[in-house]
């Protein structure tokens, strides 16, 4: 698994936690640390600097990406998302419209989190969202 990808999975786990929570999102970064300190090594895990960019990123346009994700998401609100789906969506289109990862890579990294994550449906549902996103910024562009 590319180390991008594992930066991907370890971002969504967070931004789960931080949604979950409602806990500052450096809370969740330094529970996420703490929890591969202990049960995966004795020395302290080297951070990494992708994942905490994407993970701050997200948190820091959520507002905006949700309501993003809240117009091209036909009949979901977005509290009533899984919220394993709202977090993939809220991580893809954070690294689609703000860093330089090509749109095409970011949809297909989302769908692989949402098949090991969640389910067929939602692999559907998070295809068409970032799909209509992805169209959207396409025609302003």
């Amino acid at each position: 698994m590319s180390s991008r990808r594992r930066s991907r999975e370890h971002a969504l786990q967070i931004l789960y936690q931080w949604d979950m929570r409602k806990q500052p999102v450096d809370e969740s970064i330094a529970a996420f640390y703490g929890t591969l300190y202990s049960e995966e090594s004795a020395v302290q895990p080297e951070r990494d600097p992708f994942l905490e960019d994407l993970v701050r990123g997200t948190v820091d346009k959520s507002s905006e990406i949700d309501a993003l994700i809240s117009s091209h998401a036909e009949h979901w609100r977005i509290e009533r998302m899984p919220a394993v789906d709202r977090n993939i969506l809220r991580l893809a289109i954070f690294e689609m419209r703000h860093t330089e990862t090509p749109a095409a890579v970011v949809i297909d990294e989302a769908l692989e989190l949402a098949r090991r994550f969640s389910n067929e449906e939602s692999v559907h549902f998070v295809n068409g969202v970032l799909d209509a996103v992805h169209r959207e910024a396409a025609g302003a562009g």
